[in-house]
């Protein structure tokens, strides 16, 4: 990788903590990356833009949830430069109109409030709920891992990150243009980013592999990290050949 850039974007409040079982594997293979952050960026095209900037030449980007989101705005705006790109627990639509759109938005902006109100660590524990897989709700290490995550992100950040998720572009169009290795990835039990919405982005994306992770929701990177670090880092191999 010594020519190409590797970024790990992170989601929603997320920091390198949540690429940690990422980090080691790639360590140990030697393979040189970055984690991206957003500071208070509030847009995913500002944010695409200073992952773009911070790496000015080729670049491979690994994105998680609204990291994924980035990626593809990064594949808009720098698609000559990118890759590979994997996507794990993403999206790609934009806000859906009518009262889906209404729900998601009323959802996000009850979880701001509750943060400005009670603290972030407070909305985390909100958050939480139906974002990691059932039987990892009483796991005390992982559950306390991802709030102190969250801890360390401010109000201010999660507004920023709120609006840009909200005002997010459709990434359909982008989709079949994508002709650099795609692994797109989620967890079997994802509610928020099901596996469903994930085959449609492999329809559309021509060199793209599709894989779930069993036993896992949302957070797979932290919840499955053995499982995610092998697909990875298959998809790497394909990514430097």
């Amino acid at each position: 990788m010594s020519q190409t850039a590797l970024v790990l974007i992170p989601g929603l409040m997320c920091d390198q903590a949540v690429w940690a079982g990422q980090c080691q594997a790639l360590r140990a293979r030697g393979v040189a990356f970055q984690v991206a952050e957003y500071g208070l960026a509030d847009s995913l095209s500002a944010m695409a833009r200073a992952v773009l900037e911070a790496n000015p030449g080729p670049l491979a980007v690994i994105g998680h949830s609204m990291g994924g989101r980035v990626a593809l705005e990064i594949a808009r705006q720098g698609g000559a430069r990118l890759r590979g790109a994997a996507l794990l627990d993403t999206g790609y639509r934009a806000l859906a109109p009518g009262e889906a759109g209404e729900r998601e938005r009323a959802a996000r902006m009850r979880l701001l409030e509750l943060a400005r109100r009670e603290g972030v660590g407070a909305m985390a524990k909100t958050w939480l709920n139906g974002m990691v897989h059932p039987d990892r709700m009483h796991d005390t290490v992982l559950l306390t891992t991802i709030i102190e995550m969250f801890e360390r992100r401010s109000v201010a950040e999660l507004a920023a990150q709120v609006k840009a998720l909200l005002e997010r572009p459709d990434a359909a169009g982008i989709l079949p243009g994508i002709a650099v290795p795609t692994l797109l990835l989620c967890g079997e039990q994802d509610q928020w980013s099901p596996p469903a919405q994930h085959r449609e982005m492999a329809e559309l994306i021509p060199a793209s592999v599709f894989s779930t992770v069993a036993d896992c929701g949302h957070m797979s990177p932290m919840e499955q990290p053995a499982a995610v670090n092998a697909a990875l880092l298959s998809w790497l191999d394909r990514v430097l050949t």
